[in-house]
């Protein structure tokens, strides 16, 4: 069994990038190679099945990096998935299904309870294939939480897993940073501690070199790399950091304003839409951006009944009315879909506590939510063309009057859907800016847009990361002769 760890120096260090293109770069040498996050905290998820053909959550960047690794996605390879439901609480998805909730009055106790079915969940995977790149989450020296980790060196101590940080150069004091990391570590840790990598370097590796030597002379580990800065990687998102949208470059270009509701979830819906050559995708959050937008998608949220009332709060339930009022076109994803309804009822408490709430009433719908979550990968057609998606929601949707459309409604030029990812298909894309903005088809592919950045990636990682040094830790563990650096654990 061979394995390898990658953490950070920080969140959003850079960990999936490289996670991502050491799957492709793996996968394209005949490797057998499968990703795995212990946990995963975000609410953008993705819908695959088990091996027993059941359909299962994971998360989304996981479900990505199987791309990558030209693997099959399962649950074992995001065990646990949590998707906050407030700064305090967060649901548990445990190997693709509903768990129950953890808070931070039982963090450290729930995080126990957790970790062995995440430990058993890699040793499946190492079992079946060659290697395992295993994504740490944040950073590994949370000092605080180490008593309760399996993500980082919970998991490489789990596994006697070799471990690679990587760190993001573009934020400053990254040297300090990658010496830190190892530094207020146990002793036992930081023999896992392998070596580093740099993340989104730009300027004169000449200059850099120095340092790097230093680095390595301080700590006793090698530097494996430094992965440069490229405008054009673009993940399918995490979280909410990269809420920035996608900027047309024609003039002219007809916009998109997307809703960013605070709990928003499964926002990689809009990231096709980001690729149209004559779209302006732009997140908003005020009426006034809202105005003089071409088309308004209103996305899925994990807290759907919360977020309409902070929509209303703001006025954006009127500017919405007056946009579909001026003949515009809406489109509601899920939460959204729900919100654009005439009423939403949540008798069991499933966000919170049971009540009953008024929708913007654009579509004759009603939502009732279950306790139980619905997961599906639907498929079918929308004048004329084809189209599949998947579902993650806890609404019951009852229809009154409107036309179909994706399993939803349609009315006017209000629509509503609960699939998630419909506009990734090239046709179906195509055919609803048609019908709603009257473009011509753009010829963009999607799924060949995001096998292109896959590519991007594993270059990037073949090209400037020691890939034949990693894979030879990943089989024989870290160095025996690594030193310890003091102070280490208080």
């Amino acid at each position: 069994m061979a394995g390898l760890l990658i953490a950070g120096t920080t969140s959003d260090a850079g960990k999936s990038v490289v996670t991502t293109g050491l799957c492709r770069a793996l996968a394209r040498r005949g490797v057998k190679v499968a990703p795995f996050k212990a946990q995963n905290m975000s609410n953008n998820s993705m819908v695959c099945a088990d091996p027993s053909g059941r359909t299962a959550e994971i998360g989304r960047a996981q479900w990505v990096q199987a791309m990558a690794a030209r693997a099959t996605p399962e649950p074992a390879m995001n065990p646990v998935l949590l998707k906050p439901g407030s700064d305090r609480r967060s649901h548990v998805v445990l190997m693709g299904r509903p768990w129950g909730h953890v808070d931070s009055s039982d963090w450290l106790e729930g995080r126990r309870a957790l970790a062995g079915a995440a430990h058993a969940a890699y040793d499946d995977l190492a079992a079946r294939y060659d290697v395992v790149v295993a994504e740490g989450a944040g950073s590994p020296t949370e000092i605080n939480l180490r008593a309760g980790d399996y993500v980082n060196l919970g998991l490489a101590r789990h596994a006697g897993l070799p471990t690679v940080v990587v760190g993001d150069i573009d934020r400053g004091g990254v040297f300090a940073a990658f010496f830190g990391t190892v530094a207020l570590l146990c002793p036992q840790d930081q023999a896992l501690i392998a070596g580093f990598v740099v993340n989104k370097f730009r300027g004169d590796q000449a200059l850099l070199d120095p340092g790097l030597r230093d680095l390595e002379r301080a700590t006793g580990r090698t530097v494996f790399g430094t992965v440069p800065w490229r405008p054009d990687i673009w993940l399918d998102s995490e979280d909410a950091l990269e809420l920035a949208g996608r900027r047309a470059d024609a003039s002219g270009a007809r916009r998109v304003a997307v809703v960013r509701l605070p709990r928003i979830s499964n926002f990689t819906d809009v990231d096709a839409l980001g690729l149209e050559p004559d779209l302006d995708v732009v997140f908003a959050s005020h009426p006034n951006a809202l105005s003089d937008a071409d088309l308004v998608v209103l996305p899925g949220t994990r807290s759907t009944i919360a977020d309409l009332a902070w929509l209303r709060s703001r006025g954006l339930d009127r500017a919405l009315r007056d946009h579909a009022a001026a003949g515009k076109p809406v489109l509601g994803i899920c939460g959204g879909y729900q919100m654009l309804g005439r009423v939403i009822r949540d008798p069991h408490g499933v966000e919170g506590r049971p009540t009953e709430f008024d929708g913007l009433g654009l579509l004759d719908v009603e939502t009732d939510f279950a306790a139980e979550k619905t997961l599906r990968l639907p498929h079918g057609c929308w004048s004329g063309a084809a189209a599949t998606g998947y579902e993650i929601h806890h609404g019951r949707i009852a229809r009154g009057d409107g036309a179909d459309f994706l399993g939803g409604v349609r009315s006017g030029a209000v629509f509503g859907t609960m699939w998630h990812g419909a506009l990734e298909g090239d046709a179906l894309r195509s055919r609803f800016l048609a019908e709603t903005l009257g473009l011509a088809p753009s010829g963009v592919s999607f799924p060949a847009a995001r096998e292109a950045r896959l590519d991007l990636l594993g270059d990037l990682v073949e090209a400037h990361v020691d890939v034949d040094a990693l894979l030879d830790i990943a089989g024989n563990g870290p160095p025996q002769d690594l030193p310890f650096l003091p102070p280490g654990a208080p």
